[in-house]
Order: C-alpha cells, then sequence, then structure tokens
C-alpha cells in the first residue's frame, strides 16, 4: 500500500531542494523578524504605561482596545488594516501623495498584518510580568531616592524579563504563521507577500500536496524550536 503525499514530504525536500521555492520561508522569517522588533518596543512600553494607570476604569477601557486584535478574527484585523492603509484610505492616500508609496500589497503591509495581531500577544505577557514584580521591591528602590524612570530600567524590567523574553518568542511565532490579516492587506503575491501560511493555503489549492507538505515540515520544526525557547524562558521564572 502506498503511503500517503505528506509522509513523503521529507524525503522529496531532501531529494528536490533545487525544485523548491524558498521564497515564503525567507519572506516570512523577514516578516516575522521585523514585526518582533516594532512589536517589543510598543508591547513593553504599553504594558508598562497601563500597569503604572491608577485609574480602574481608564486601566480597564485601554487593556480592552489593545487586547482587541487578539480576540478579533483576522480578516476583520485586515479589514481595518485595508481601509486605514488602503489606496482610499487616509494614511495610504498621504504616503502614496507625499512620498509616493504604496503600501498596500507590499511588503512592508506583511510587517504591519504581522505586528498587529501579534501585538497583544506581547503586550499581554509584558503587563502581566510587569504585574508579577515584588511591590516591596519598587518600595525599597523609591525610598533609596531612584525615580521612577530608573526604577523601571533597574529594578522592575530586570525581574520581568523571563515573562517579558517568553512573551517575545510568542509573539515571534504568531507573526510567523499570520494568514487572515495578511491575505487582506498585502495579498498573495508570489516572491513578494507570499508568506508561509499564504504558500501552504495557495500550494493546497493548486493541488500541489508535496510541495505543501515540505512548507508544513518547515513551519513545524520553526513552531517546535519556539515552543522550546517559550519553555527555556518560562523555567527561568523567579
Amino acid at each position: 500500500m502506498p503511503k500517503p503525499k505528506f509522509f513523503n514530504a521529507f524525503r522529496t525536500l531532501k531529494s528536490k531542494k533545487g525544485q523548491m521555492d524558498l521564497t515564503p520561508v525567507i519572506i516570512s522569517c523577514k516578516t516575522a523578524s521585523a514585526s518582533i522588533v516594532v512589536t517589543f518596543f510598543l508591547g513593553l512600553f504599553a504594558a508598562a504605561w497601563v500597569a503604572g494607570m491608577k485609574r480602574r476604569f481608564w486601566k480597564i477601557t485601554l487593556d480592552c482596545i489593545l487586547t482587541l486584535p487578539l480576540v478579533l478574527p483576522p480578516t476583520v484585523a485586515g479589514f481595518f488594516l485595508l481601509y486605514v492603509f488602503g489606496l482610499r484610505g487616509p494614511v495610504g492616500i498621504f504616503f502614496m501623495h507625499f512620498f509616493s508609496i504604496k503600501i498596500a500589497f507590499s511588503w512592508g503591509s506583511t510587517v504591519l498584518a504581522a505586528a498587529l495581531i501579534s501585538f497583544p500577544l506581547m503586550y499581554r505577557s509584558a503587563l502581566g510580568a510587569l504585574e508579577q514584580v515584588e511591590p516591596e521591591l519598587v518600595y525599597a528602590a523609591r525610598t533609596l531616592g531612584l525615580s521612577e524612570a530608573r526604577i523601571f530600567w533597574k529594578v522592575s524590567l530586570p525581574v520581568a524579563m523571563p515573562g517579558i523574553a517568553g512573551g517575545a518568542v510568542l509573539a515571534f511565532a504568531r507573526g510567523l504563521g499570520e494568514f487572515g490579516a495578511t491575505a487582506m492587506i498585502a495579498g498573495n503575491i508570489a516572491g513578494r507577500t507570499r508568506t508561509l501560511p499564504l504558500a501552504i493555503y495557495s500550494e493546497t489549492a493548486a493541488g500541489n500536496m508535496d510541495t505543501a507538505g515540505r512548507y508544513v515540515i518547515i513551519i513545524v520544526l520553526f513552531s517546535f524550536i519556539i515552543v522550546a525557547l517559550m519553555n527555556y524562558f518560562a523555567g527561568k521564572r523567579p
């Protein structure tokens, strides 16, 4: 009885490397790497801001807004991105008119989609880690005359870093596997915006199960490494 095509994917990957288009792998890695740089700093800043808020109503409201992309369908998030950054959107018109830069359906739009979808994971992880910092450490630092900024950089951030790093790894993985929002704002342009998830979808739709299987193997290996890194950082938490 012949084996299913999927189980021959690894052998085909090894024996026919020259026939496999690695562009989706490269685009996905570039997109996830660029988006995590944006997401890390924005998520960390937003988490520090929300953690330091005193008024409960505004804290809850802002937390709901920042977490919303996590629960929205990715296509809805992609619709909002297309509405704002598309050729008829306010930001899209601005960049096209003044800089002759088209944001939608470009590689930059894949970064936008990945950053928007992965941001809540980074933000929630950083917020949880910062809120777990012992208040006694902060009070002790204040008695020593440290400013709030120095307390954050010298006390809170080092203590919360394992949780923050774990959130960054999780956000990177989410950006690597983003599909719905990317398809809406960036499309599925081969060699330009076609990421690994889009390549898997395209090859499967075309009936090329061997090629799709090879892409699946690559993203599964990436995911395994990411999960291992998450467990590593979780084990380092105080």
